[in-house]
C-alpha cells in the first residue's frame, strides 16, 4: 500500500480536493498508554532526507531481543547510523520525543512492551501524542517535521484524549477486543505481529460490525460512541472526491465510517465516491467478493447493526459509485450483484505484485484512473471542481 501512497501527491495536477478515507491503523502500543499508533500518518513522499528514516525499520531488528534493544538505545541516544545524514535540528527534535516515549515506558516497569510491532515513526509520533495530550498537535508537529505541503490536510477522524479500543462482533455473536486480536492475533503481548497471510488463522465467523470500546475502568467490554472530528465532517462537505483506500476493511477503513455524521454527509454528496478494491484477501475478508466490500462499507456508514436509533437506511450506491479493481486481483468482481447495489462504474487498473502483500495497484495507473473518474464527472457538469 505504501507504493501507491508515494504517488498520491501526483494528484495535485487535477486542481481539486480529494479526501482519502485512509486506514486508521489502531496499532495498540500498550493498552494502558491509551494512544493511537498512526501507521498511515506517513512522511510526505517529497519530504527532506532528514526524516526519511521515519519509514518503518525492518521488523527483524526489533524481533531479536538483544539486537533490537541495543539498536533502539543507539537511535534514542543519537548514535545510530540512521542519524548519519540527519541535520542536528531535526535529530534533536525527533530524539526529544523518542526519549519522552522511552521514559513513559520505563515508568511502567511492571508492564511489558513489544517494540517489534512498531517503528521509529510510530514511537516519535506516540511520544509527541503523549507529550502534547493532543492528537491534532502531534499531527501538526509530524507534518512540519515531515515537510508535508501546507495545502495537504491530515485529519484524525476522532480527536480525543479518551482511551479507546476497537472491537468487533462476529456473526456468531463472538466479541473480539483490540485491533490486533481482530486482524493479526498473537499468542502473547510480547510476540511480534506476523502479517503473513498464510500464518494468520481464520476467524471462526465473518465480522458483523466494528465499534469502539472503552479502555477505562473495569468494564472493558463497554461500547462507547465517540464524536467525529468536526474538521473531518467539514471537509467531507466540501471535497470533490471521496476515496475509500485499500487496507484491512474492518479494522482500518470501517472505523472511520461508523461515526455519527459521516454516513449522513457522504450519502448527501454528489461527487465521485471511489472504492479501491483490495488485491488480496486477508483474515477479515476471507471469501469476500467485491459486492461484500460494498456491503460492509454501506453497513458501517449506515450503522446498520449498532444502536438502531442512530442507524440509516441509505443504499450502497449512495456511498460508492465507482469501483477501481486491480488487474489479476484475488477478489472476485461479481458484476451482477454490484449492479443490484446500483454500482455500475467498474474500472480495471494495472497492478503490480508485492511479495509481502500480494497484488497492489500500479501507482501511475491508479493516479490516471482517478484523474479519469474526476474528469468524467467534470465533463458532466457535476460539481467536482
Amino acid at each position: 500500500m505504501a507504493n501507491w501512497w508515494t504517488e498520491i501527491h501526483r494528484i495535485a495536477f487535477l486542481q481539486c480536493f480529494i479526501m482519502f478515507m485512509l486506514p486508521n491503523s489502531f496499532f495498540q502500543k500498550k493498552k494502558n498508554f491509551g494512544i493511537f499508533g498512526v501507521g498511515f500518518v506517513k512522511p510526505w513522499p517529497k519530504a527532506t532526507c532528514s526524516i526519511s528514516f521515519l519509514k518503518p525499520l525492518p521488523e527483524v531488528i526489533f524481533s531479536k531481543k538483544n539486537i533490537g534493544k541495543f539498536d533502539r538505545y543507539d537511535i534514542v541516544e543519537g548514535a545510530h547510523v540512521l542519524w548519519k545524514d540527519v541535520s542536528k535540528p531535526y535529530r534533536e527534535t525527533i530524539r526529544a520525543f523518542l526519549v519522552y516515549f522511552q521514559n513513559q515506558i520505563l515508568q511502567r516497569s511492571d508492564e511489558s512492551f513489544c517494540f517489534s510491532n512498531g517503528s521509529i515513526g510510530n514511537f516519535f509520533f506516540a511520544g509527541a501524542r503523549i507529550f502534547f495530550q493532543s492528537l491534532d498537535a502531534a499531527i501538526f508537529l509530524f507534518s512540519r517535521v515531515s515537510d508535508i505541503p501546507s495545502e495537504s490536510l491530515i485529519l484524525p477522524v476522532i480527536s480525543t484524549n479518551d482511551r479507546l479500543t476497537l472491537g468487533c462482533e462476529l456473526w456468531d455473536g463472538t466479541i473480539i477486543r483490540g485491533q490486533n486480536e481482530i486482524s493479526h492475533p498473537t499468542k502473547g503481548s510480547l510476540e511480534p505481529i506476523n502479517k503473513a497471510r498464510s500464518l494468520v488463522p481464520g476467524l471462526p465467523s465473518r465480522i458483523k460490525r466494528v465499534f469502539y470500546m472503552s479502555s477505562e475502568g473495569q468494564n472493558l467490554l463497554h461500547e462507547v460512541f465517540p464524536a467525529a472530528n468536526p474538521a473531518v465532517l467539514e471537509q467531507l462537505n466540501n471535497v470533490d472526491c471521496i476515496v475509500y483506500a485499500m487496507g484491512s476493511l474492518f479494522t482500518s477503513v470501517c472505523p472511520s465510517l461508523v461515526l455519527i455524521g459521516v454516513g449522513e454527509i457522504i450519502s448527501s454528496r454528489s461527487c465521485p465516491k471511489v472504492l479501491l478494491l483490495n488485491g488480496t484477501h486477508d483474515r477479515e475478508t476471507s471469501g469476500f467478493s467485491a459486492s461484500c466490500f460494498a456491503t460492509a462499507i454501506t453497513d458501517a456508514l449506515n450503522r446498520t447493526y449498532g444502536d438502531h436509533k442512530n442507524s440509516l437506511k441509505n443504499l450502497p450506491s449512495q456511498y460508492v459509485n465507482t469501483l477501481l479493481v486491480p488487474k489479476d486481483g484475488e477478489i472476485p468482481v461479481d458484476i451482477q450483484r454490484l449492479a443490484a447495489q446500483g454500482i455500475f462504474d467498474l474500472i480495471t487498473v494495472n497492478s503490480i505484485h508485492d511479495q509481502k502483500v500480494g497484488i497492489m495497484f500500479d501507482p501511475e495507473s491508479l493516479i490516471e484512473a482517478l484523474a479519469d473518474v474526476i474528469g468524467r464527472y467534470r465533463s458532466k457538469n457535476v460539481r467536482v471542481a
